[in-house]
């Protein structure tokens, strides 16, 4: 370790103390594995519990020049906020913010200012007093991950009314072209003048009502209910690359360091009803999904897909998480994951043991509960490969029960609508299916080759909305998962590949065919360092971080300081396999 790697791990440990500066690689590990894709090594991981913390830390990597990684719950599927492999020409320190996790609340709940380390799960119970919700109320939010994270990302979320994560209004840090590092204050909140004042103002909530602007900025994409109403459109709704909506923290996944954002919150509906439907031909779900966004006055909530193999496997596989969320809520999902962690990390230093333990340990434990599923869902199954969970409110209940019921009289389809407790499974049972599918290729590994994830989106105007995979594909896929955001034209494609085949190479042509057909990807996850950055990302990251210091590689671009080419370096590099 060299004196100036000595001396920045010192400072590190003046600013945020010994205790939560860790430099050790089995403490360090959590923090350097992507929650199911990529890893790599680090130097340090500190973990600051206030703003000033987080803004002497980054001073002190700059001084020391060495790569930072800002992280929050480490929850993303692409491997975004974590070192990836070792070809990187400076070391990194990894700055973990989840234990800055305060919430403030704008206008009684109208608008919150969310601190780096805030979760979606955190800013549900905050809002519910208040009679609102967050931007995303399913999925993500009951694994821990965070608003700022889901802000960097633009995250796509399941609600149909809000579109991706998005706010133009945030504070953060950048290294400018020259190497230094300053502060940005787009928060639109009057915090002082200098760094120190901003930073320790913000977290101690020293501001008053009239220190708060409301201009035109966004802190939602409020055009988004306009945009998926466009049936006939030729481009997707919504999508990583989508230049629109990369605005300084939005979408900058990890190229500045982000202190906060302020978002819109939004109000919880008076009245709410799921309908559960049903088909074999997916024809239906076509033209119910192009009546629905074009014709009713109001648009649904949300519509979640699930195909009949990825039911199955949800049910078996992703038992345990659903049991623990349904029966104790989703606070405690967390804590499973962090469990969960701990016990495979300590396994790992045993031979004897075998791999996944704590999966192994869980999905025997689920054999032991009964069915959870509901009665009507289970009939479902068993009639129709096709489902989809709709949830509908106020004045859109009545429109999509009259609907539904003049469209599946001369139909194979079915539907029903669902008991709220029918409701609240039957979307749980739609959140559960990517860990379930990892679970079940993380146990069976021995037997199958490489798992892939593809997160797409489908033009608007796009029919055949469900892949039908030509022999010289198919033959080489062991199990394959559908399921995604259908009204969002937003799929999520799993893909396990049978032993021997080579993974990338078969990505590579299902990528080509999205190509041919005007799709976007990824949708919502982000390129990580799973995609390659199209030309609007790159752009886009050499603009707010002209020296690549912070988390260079995304997206298969230059891990070299001033964005520099490595040697032999392929530029294209549009895909990878993913490995659990």
């Amino acid at each position: 370790m060299s004196d100036v790697t000595q001396t920045l791990i010192k400072n590190l440990k003046n600013i945020v103390s010994q205790q939560y500066t860790l430099t050790s690689p089995d403490k360090m590990q959590p923090y350097c594995k992507g929650f199911r894709f990529g890893s790599g090594e680090a130097i340090a991981v500190v973990r600051p519990s206030t703003l000033l913390e987080v803004w002497e830390a980054l001073k002190a990597c700059n001084e020391a020049d060495v790569i930072v990684i800002m992280q929050a719950a480490n929850t993303g599927l692409t491997g975004g906020s974590t070192p990836d492999g070792k070809d990187y020409d400076r070391p990194i320190v990894i700055i973990n913010t989840m234990r800055i996790d305060q919430i403030q609340l704008i206008d009684e709940g109208k608008q919150i200012v969310a601190l780096a380390g805030s979760t979606l799960f955190g800013l549900e119970e905050t809002l519910a007093p208040y009679g609102r919700e967050p931007h995303s109320v399913i999925g993500s939010s009951c694994i821990g991950a965070s608003i700022v994270g889901g802000i960097c990302n633009n995250s796509g979320g399941a609600l149909v009314q809000r579109g991706p994560a998005y706010t133009e209004l945030s504070i953060f840090a950048q290294v400018e072209a020259d190497g230094s590092l300053s502060l940005v204050n787009n928060l639109g909140i009057h915090l002082g003048d200098s760094p120190e004042e901003i930073l320790t103002n913000l977290q101690n909530q020293r501001y008053q009502a009239k220190d708060i602007e409301f201009t035109e900025k966004r802190a939602s994409d409020n055009e988004y209910h306009e945009r998926i109403r466009d049936v006939d459109a030729d481009t997707p709704s919504r999508f990583n690359n989508d230049g629109r909506r990369l605005h300084e923290s939005a979408g900058c996944a990890g190229k500045l360091a982000v202190f906060a954002v302020r978002m819109d919150t939004f109000a919880i509906p008076e009245k709410q009803q799921v309908f559960y439907v049903g088909t074999n031909d997916t024809e239906d779900f076509y033209h119910i999904r192009r009546h629905m966004l074009g014709n009713f006055e109001n648009l649904p909530v949300s519509g979640e897909y699930i195909h009949r193999q990825c039911y199955d496997d949800s049910k078996i596989y992703g038992k345990d998480t659903f049991i623990v969320i349904d029966k104790l809520g989703s606070k405690y999902i967390p804590k499973l994951f962090g469990l969960k962690r701990t016990v495979d990390r300590i396994a790992g230093k045993f031979s004897f043991l075998p791999s996944k333990l704590s999966d192994r340990i869980m999905q025997g434990l689920s054999y032991l509960w009964p069915n959870h599923l509901p009665k009507r869902m289970e009939e479902y199954r068993d009639k129709y490969e096709h489902h989809w969970i709709i949830e509908t409110s106020n004045g859109g209940v009545d429109e999509a029960r009259k609907y539904l019921t003049e469209f599946f009289k001369d139909k194979d389809g079915s539907f029903f609508e669902c008991t709220p407790e029918e409701g609240e499974k039957a979307i749980l049972h739609r959140f559960v299916a990517a860990g379930a599918i990892g679970r079940y290729h993380g146990l069976n590994s021995s037997d199958l080759g490489s798992m892939m994830t593809i997160d797409v989106a489908f033009p608007r105007n796009e029919k055949e909305w469900f892949e039908t995979l030509p022999p010289e594909i198919e033959n080489q896929i062991a199990r394959k998962y559908y399921y995604g955001h259908l009204f969002c034209h937003v799929m999520h494609q799993n893909y396990i590949v049978k032993k021997g085949v080579d993974s990338k190479a078969l990505k590579d042509q299902i990528l080509a065919s999205f190509d041919k057909r005007g799709a976007e990807y990824p949708a919502e996850h982000n390129v990580g360092h799973e995609y390659a950055a199209k030309n609007t990302l790159k752009t886009f990251y050499k603009k707010i971080d002209p020296t690549n210091s912070f988390n260079p590689g995304i997206g298969k671009t230059s891990k070299l300081k001033h964005w520099a080419e490595a040697a032999g370096e392929d530029s294209c590099g549009c895909c990878g396999s993913q490995q659990d």
